[in-house]
């Protein structure tokens, strides 16, 4: 006989199955052996107010009132690690870290988005500039600003984003926490 798993992760209150469930539910999979024939692990992202209230002060400042931290305080304006970077609050992947660069702008830079349907693109008028705000779809969460002086050979973006926006995932656990179809965009060490 096999066994058939399938979980449904996503960060509304309203998840057919919370991520420790679905931990629990591959733990036990994997002591099935051969008996089992799938695992799937469905990512859905979306706010939640779980989410919201996990948020340090200065995460909740950045992502949910368009604050910017300050330059160079970052956890990972000078981060190299291989990965992939997701939005604090929906999970939803942004940035992988072989699209960073080191702009000297203070913040973490990268030249394009791991999945363009994640990023919203927005006017920005306020503090007398005219930019581009850069915004995750499913999170809603502000990010930073998109512009474009990068470099020219990777297509001219700078997406200038905030530390406090993101979770990192490195490319050893992306698997195991659902992100194995990204790995192609993150580079070998």
């Amino acid at each position: 006989m096999e066994t058939i798993l399938a979980a449904y992760w996503k960060t509304s209150s309203h998840a057919a199955m919370s991520e420790d469930e679905a931990c629990t539910l591959r733990a036990n999979s994997n002591a099935l052996g051969s008996q089992t024939k799938y695992w799937v692990l469905i990512m859905q992202y979306g706010k939640s107010q779980e989410a919201i209230d996990r948020l340090t002060a200065e995460q909740r400042r950045v992502t949910q009132e368009a604050g910017t931290e300050r330059p160079f305080t970052g956890e990972y304006n000078d981060h190299t690690e291989p990965g992939i970077y997701v939005d604090i609050v929906s999970g939803e992947p942004l940035f992988a870290s072989s699209d960073k660069f080191e702009s000297g702008c203070g913040w973490p830079s990268f030249t394009k988005p791991i999945v363009s349907a994640n990023i919203n693109e927005l006017r920005d008028t306020s503090h007398g500039m005219i930019r581009t705000e850069v915004r995750s779809t499913h999170g809603d969460s502000h990010l930073g600003h998109v512009f474009p002086d990068g470099p020219a050979d990777r297509g001219g973006l700078r997406y200038c984003i905030n530390s406090a926006s993101l979770r990192f995932i490195h490319r050893d656990d992306m698997e195991s926490e659902g992100y194995g179809e990204y790995l192609d965009q993150v580079e070998e060490v």
